[in-house]
């Protein structure tokens, strides 16, 4: 997708509500597990978005600092009444471009999968583990890919269909790459918005395999922040420990 940046995303969906973008509730269970596995002083977030983790961590006593590409995400986490307890850095995640060391360093939400390029996701882990303390924890909210949609190689689905208001998926699939290139197309009787997102989902087994790449040990792969059993169907969380 020509001109697609990393910010791109963030910038877009800053106003996610126009499409019944689903955001998920799991604020207080998400804060739970990452307190438990890592019982950290200070935590670094991937992709921190408007804080929707981030904060209510930081109000639990954890130092919290949270990479994101997006300056429209950064202005909404900004303008919270405590994002100020927030420190974030604008910046491409995959660089990782803060001073350690982490107890923590997590992204929820899918969020690492935004990381468009395999090269990406490995440099990602690795700089992620330079900058954990010993015995610190990447944790990852991720999902498992349906194979059932990736036999053909694009697809069209419709989202909402209402009186004023018809919202589109259409979506590409690289099965080499791959890669998913998207758009949310938001049709109105004053216009239409588009809502672009390019991903590179990666299988559990390749993520252990980057992992094991960046001098990371995998600790546990369970359905949800409940450490419910894992089923490989849907959305997971994997936690990566350094020795």
């Amino acid at each position: 997708m020509q001109g697609y940046e990393a910010s791109t995303y963030g910038d877009r969906m800053v106003d996610h509500d126009a499409i019944g973008w689903p955001v998920a509730k799991d604020e207080e269970a998400a804060v739970a597990f990452l307190l438990d596995v890592a019982k950290p002083g200070q935590a670094l977030e991937l992709g921190v978005g408007t804080g929707r983790v981030a904060i209510p961590l930081a109000r639990n006593g954890v130092r919290v600092t949270g990479i994101e590409a997006s300056d429209a995400m950064l202005r909404q986490l900004a303008d919270k009444p405590e994002g100020a307890q927030v420190r974030s850095v604008r910046g491409d995640f995959a660089d990782v471009a803060v001073d350690g060391p982490f107890d923590l360093v997590y992204a929820v939400q899918h969020t690492f999968f935004l990381l468009r390029t395999q090269d990406d996701q490995l440099r990602c882990f690795q700089n992620a583990a330079a900058r954990l303390a010993p015995g610190g924890a990447l944790v990852l909210q991720l999902f498992v890919p349906d194979p059932h949609r990736l036999i053909k190689p694009q697809s069209t689905d419709p989202l909402q269909v209402a009186l004023d208001q018809v919202v589109l998926r259409v979506s590409q699939f690289d099965r080499v790459e791959q890669t998913v290139t998207r758009q949310y197309i938001a049709i109105t009787e004053t216009g239409t918005k588009l809502y672009p997102m390019v991903f590179r989902y990666a299988w559990p087994a390749e993520l252990d395999l980057m992992a094991r790449m960046a001098g990371l040990q995998l600790e546990g792969r369970w359905n949800g922040w409940s450490r419910a059993p894992f089923t490989a169907e849907g959305s997971y969380v994997v936690v990566y420990r350094k020795p």
